[in-house]
């Protein structure tokens, strides 16, 4: 049965509480020089790990990197660099399309409203939310796999899309915890509550997650189960 508004708030309140002291230094995991640099590794990570984008991208912001880079370089020349990343023909075409518009429109500068944001080709909501919190400090909640998995198996919501998510979770969370919510609930899922092995041992959430029986090992069976014909498939039988 759903919790009740009040009691969602309570528990993401002791959730929030619990992740800040458990990760004291969260923060985003992709490296970037610039507020441009941060914009491209946030369109290149749908899909993919940070670790793999800053494998790809931090030797190209080294050596400086901004949209007239990319548009000198054109589509095939980015690719080309950016080869190894998932999904790498979409994402190439949409940087250079993206550093086109602003070139002509933002004058190089990435855009701090929503609106200007999301008309940039492979810009999407949850991207804008990442880049208006790390950038702009705004008040976002960017809900990408982990965090939906996360307040998920938390009880937090029932909903089925990332942008119905964000409009349950955004009213539990106290304004003072955003936009930090999104990388404490983000960095808990990517190295505690895994999509596939979640290490439910010894997390911290452990005594208010309601999932947590369901990946916690059963005990094993003091006795055996007496195998008979009727138990078991016997060929021929």
């Amino acid at each position: 049965m759903a919790l009740s508004l009040p009691k969602r708030r309570a528990r993401m309140e002791e959730v929030l509480h619990r992740l800040r002291i458990a990760i004291p230094d969260a923060r985003c995991e992709l490296v970037y020089k610039t507020p441009y640099q941060l914009l491209v590794s946030v369109v290149l990570s749908a899909k993919n790990t940070d670790k793999m984008v800053n494998r790809v991208m931090e030797p190209l912001y080294a050596e400086g990197f901004t949209p007239a880079t990319v548009i000198e370089w054109g589509i095939t020349g980015f690719l080309a660099r950016i080869k190894s990343i998932g999904l790498a023909p979409t994402k190439a075409k949409n940087v250079y399309n993206l550093s086109l518009v602003l070139v002509d429109r933002f004058a190089s500068e990435v855009p701090s409203r929503r609106e200007d944001l999301e008309s940039l080709p492979g810009v999407g909501r949850k991207t804008a939310n990442v880049v208006l919190g790390e950038l702009f400090h705004e008040p976002t909640l960017a809900v990408d796999t982990h965090v939906f998995r996360v307040t998920h198996r938390l009880g937090l919501h029932e909903t089925t899309t990332a942008d119905k998510a964000e409009k349950e979770l955004l009213p539990l969370i106290q304004p003072s915890y955003l936009p930090l919510a999104h990388h404490l609930l983000l960095l808990h899922g990517r190295y505690v509550c895994k999509a596939l092995s979640p290490i439910c041992e010894g997390c911290v959430l452990h005594d208010i997650c309601p999932s947590a029986r369901l990946f916690s090992p059963q005990p094993k069976s003091l006795s055996k189960r007496k195998t008979t014909r009727s138990s078991i498939n016997v060929p021929g039988s």
